[in-house]
């Protein structure tokens, strides 16, 4: 999915715009993200119980994506740098995908959306490039802001903690790093081994962008597939 990129100098000022508004006052960084309540794990969890919890209520997307998921403890003094950087993340990738929807007249308008093309391409090349040397596989997900459903391999430990990554963009080769528990380990619906994780904790400013990139992914898709239906 490529995004459309106002000029050449445009992203990193509209991306380090984004990072400036996103900074914390120094007062408030002291502050551990919020903690939401953590879904049971265990033999009460299985995986409709799993699913229930994290798409039941919650716009879900299912994609191809290069992901993983690593186990490890999660330091409470650094998670809030994590989950800002991921906030600081989803907003420039709205800054920038937001800019293909603004009108241009004229010829100057003409000229820029050629030049937004191409850099969509050049931005897609090099995503690809870094995605071929990246260890990361492409696996199929499902997730929404509440976490995210995803092959396990045989060390899956349900209440085990880590980080979840993922390239939330094509054009964007930095993948999206969110913390997350194992609510669940149980076969999916091609009998392997599955996980679920919840993302947590997840400030609630955090989870809002994560709730705006999934809903433009979203109306992204039921737009091309209105497309294909019309050729």
């Amino acid at each position: 999915m490529g995004a459309a990129v106002e000029r050449p100098a445009g992203d990193a000022g509209r991306i380090g715009a984004a990072a400036r508004l996103r900074r914390r006052p120094a007062a408030a960084a002291a502050a551990p993200p919020a903690r939401r309540q953590r879904l049971p794990a265990g033999d009460g969890m299985n995986r409709e119980h799993a699913d229930a919890a994290l798409f039941g209520d919650a716009l879900a997307c299912e994609d191809l994506q290069r992901a993983a998921f690593v186990p490890q403890q999660l330091d409470p003094a650094w998670l809030e740098t994590v989950c800002s950087r991921a906030e600081i993340h989803l907003s420039a990738i709205a800054i920038i995908e937001d800019s293909r929807n603004e009108e241009e007249e004229g010829p100057q308008g003409l000229a820029l959306r050629r030049i937004e093309a191409k850099l969509d391409l050049l931005l897609t090349l090099v995503g690809n490039l870094n995605a071929q040397a990246s260890a990361d596989s492409r696996l199929p997900i499902r997730w929404s802001a509440q976490g995210v459903r995803m092959p396990a391999g045989d060390a899956c430990v349900e209440g085990s903690t880590g980080l979840f990554r993922m390239q939330a963009t094509p054009w964007l080769p930095e993948p999206l790093v969110l913390p997350a528990v194992v609510i669940a380990c149980a076969p999916g619906d091609d009998g392997r081994p599955s996980q679920w994780l919840q993302f947590d904790p997840l400030p609630e400013p955090t989870r809002a962008a994560l709730e705006r990139h999934l809903f433009r992914q979203h109306r992204r898709a039921i737009a091309e597939l209105r497309a294909q239906r019309d050729l």
